[in-house]
């Protein structure tokens, strides 16, 4: 059974704005971490960023970008641009992308590979060239120390060249979605396409045709048919829906077969609504899409669980949850980690937003970083110490208190327990 292959959207920064290609004829006016999410929640499986830069100042401008890229999109990040050195990979991968790009199109792409390769491990580098001498005359190097190859403005006879010569996955990058791509797609080792499509929406149909012509693409396959599932007596399955990070229960709905189709060939939450009568796309006039993250059937198959990416509100009186009406409740203590870190962190940016007197959260923050990153250090070697106490409580005592300054730290910093989680989940 042959791979399946990917549609992989280019973007191109320069001077921090997303341009149409390397020769910047057209500059975007949506920022480039939106057009990034604009490509995930419209079926791109991820997306290959090129820095552009030729100098430091643009350069580094280009990786802030990258790192609010690699935070939006919501989908791998292949990072590529401006890489002369080992350390140029560790910025892009630091910066948060899945893999790193080295360029065999120059000597230091080809000269650093088995370094990097060594330091970060092969499954993080991608090899990039147009000049089909360097990558078959470094074959060799190419298999060992990198994970594939990704072609660059290749015709089809240099493909079928160079395919012939290795068994290492490659992908092709393209301009535009061309039909050219179907014939590439075809190949048992590419593993696929890199491309650029002004209109996103155009993916979807892209991916359509590609598996209408037999080709393995990656799409929302669904394990179960509706016939497998247990109908209520109108026809339908509820629909719970969940946000897909905080488990967070936004909704509940229905959907019928009609629905179900639906979503699984768009990515958007589609349901049937039983008071209209008809089939509703989620969003479809007020833009508060709902994309497809996951799909779950309960064990009687009577009900779906949907984690999703929620954009905007999910009830319709605008807020976020339609679950706010709270008919009772008693006093219970929340143990859930994440929701208490945001809630202690919450607090402390209260009070860096508002100071109150007597606060000793103020009292650091008035201080500065140097008394907090003081503090940071003596609560990290109290934790030492503890650890060397057979009293276990001591050490849970002193967690705490440096997990509090050094959330004040994250604070001063403006970094989010959002950014941190991802992060920790890249890794």
């Amino acid at each position: 059974m042959s791979m399946k292959k990917k549609i992989i959207s280019n973007i191109y920064l320069k001077n921090g704005k997303a341009v149409s290609d390397p020769m910047a004829e057209i500059v975007f006016e949506i920022p480039a971490p939106e057009l990034a999410l604009k490509y995930a929640n419209n079926h791109v499986d991820a997306l290959f960023v090129t820095d552009l830069s030729t100098e430091d100042t643009e350069h580094e401008l280009n990786l802030d970008v990258l790192k609010d890229i690699c935070t939006k999109a919501e989908i791998p990040v292949i990072g590529a641009g401006n890489v002369k050195r080992m350390e140029d990979i560790k910025k892009l991968l630091y910066a948060g992308c899945k893999q790193a790009v080295l360029d065999y199109d120059t000597e230091a792409g080809i000269s650093i590979t088995e370094e990097v390769s060594l330091k970060f491990g092969k499954e993080k580098l991608l090899v990039k060239a147009s000049d089909m001498l360097n990558l078959t005359a470094y074959i060799d190097q190419i298999e060992e120390y990198t994970c594939g190859v990704i072609l660059d403005k290749v015709d089809e006879l240099k493909v079928i060249s160079f395919k012939e010569c290795t068994k290492v996955p490659f992908y092709v990058n393209i301009s535009g979605m061309k039909a050219s791509a179907l014939n590439f797609c075809k190949f048992k080792n590419c593993a696929g396409i890199c491309g650029f499509a002004a209109d996103a929406s155009r993916v979807l149909n892209f991916k359509n045709e590609l598996v209408e012509n037999g080709l393995e693409i990656q799409t929302l396959d669904a394990a179960f048919d509706w016939a497998d599932f247990k109908m209520n007596s109108d026809g339908m399955v509820p629909v719970i829906v969940q946000d897909y990070q905080t488990n967070e229960v936004l909704m509940m709905a229905y959907m019928n077969e009609e629905a179900y189709l639906q979503t699984l060939r768009t990515g958007k939450m589609t349901y049937y609504s039983r008071s209209r009568q008809e089939l509703w796309l989620k969003g479809d006039t007020s833009g508060h899409f709902q994309y497809v993250k996951s799909l779950s059937a309960d064990c009687d198959m009577d009900t779906i669980l949907a984690k999703v990416s929620q954009i905007g509100a999910a009830c319709h009186t605008g807020a976020h949850s339609c679950f706010f009406n709270e008919i009772t409740t008693t006093e219970f203590e929340n143990k859930n980690p994440t929701m208490v870190f945001e809630d202690v962190y919450n607090v402390i940016m209260d009070r860096k937003m508002h100071p109150k007197e007597g606060s000793y959260t103020n009292y650091l923050f008035d201080k500065g970083i140097d008394k907090i990153l003081k503090k940071l250090g003596e609560e990290a070697t109290e934790i030492v110490i503890a650890a060397k106490n057979p009293n276990s409580n001591e050490i849970k005592y002193e967690i705490c208190d440096f997990l509090y300054h050094m959330m004040v730290l994250m604070a001063e910093k403006d970094v989010t327990w959002d950014e941190i989680t991802k992060e920790l989940a890249k890794r």
